[in-house]
């Protein structure tokens, strides 16, 4: 529906930023929401605005909030980001890097955000592939946030809106998510995947972010265009 609003969660990774390739693609007008919620560096803000910008976004709001208050996270904590991992490694059990509740938080103020400006529509780049582990990255938990929001909300209850959870690259795989992107133009150089950033700001190469991204890159028969140490 061309000139319809809509909400993207934008971290200027990978998945985020296909994602909300795929709804500008679809004639959305977007308003990206991004996050600084004491998460190890600020790398991944500075992508999200330069992927905003690319893509033109209506608007993008960034929302400060403390999650290192609660800690329990390597993302937020004083917890070494695993490194060197096997794929089988990645691939079984809730990680380290897992945030508590941290999507559901995310997802509750792009609800807040949809209500405010009159749209029913929420992008989320959520995959439940490669980040199996992710409680909150799963088809079961999107459709039961969508039942709640339609509950919760003055725009659900008076019927004025019908709230609709996007999750575009939900079955895919990270390789066919970089091959739809790069055909629908994205620019991954713009993107940021690294948990773990050196100090000259390089991309590590060794979380689980940077192996399932350059695994990604490699399965789409392309080179990825960051810079890593390792």
């Amino acid at each position: 529906m061309p000139g319809k609003k809509a909400v993207v969660l934008l971290s200027g990774g990978v998945d985020s930023s296909t994602a909300a390739t795929i709804a500008r693609k679809q004639d959305f007008l977007l308003h990206a929401l991004s996050f600084r919620y004491g998460q190890r560096h600020e790398k991944e803000i500075e992508a999200a605005k330069r992927v905003a910008a690319f893509l033109k976004i209506q608007s993008c709001l960034i929302i400060d909030f403390n999650l290192k208050a609660i800690g329990g996270s390597a993302l937020t904590d004083r917890i070494d980001v695993p490194k060197g991992r096997s794929a089988k490694e990645i691939s079984h059990g809730i990680p380290v890097t897992y945030v508590p509740a941290r999507n559901t938080i995310f997802l509750s103020f792009a609800l807040a955000l949809c209500e405010k400006i009159g749209a029913e529509d929420i992008f989320f780049g959520a995959n439940q592939l490669d980040y199996s582990g992710y409680p909150d990255c799963r088809k079961e938990y999107i459709r039961a946030f969508e039942q709640m929001a339609n509950l919760a909300t003055k725009a659900g209850v008076e019927g004025k809106s019908k709230f609709k959870i996007h999750t575009p690259l939900i079955q895919m795989t990270k390789g066919e998510i970089i091959r739809k992107g790069l055909e629908l133009g994205l620019d991954y150089s713009l993107t940021w995947s690294c948990y773990d950033p050196t100090p000259e700001g390089l991309a590590c190469g060794l979380c689980d972010s940077c192996q399932l991204r350059l695994k990604g890159f490699k399965e789409a028969g392309c080179k990825d265009p960051i810079r890593y140490a390792a």
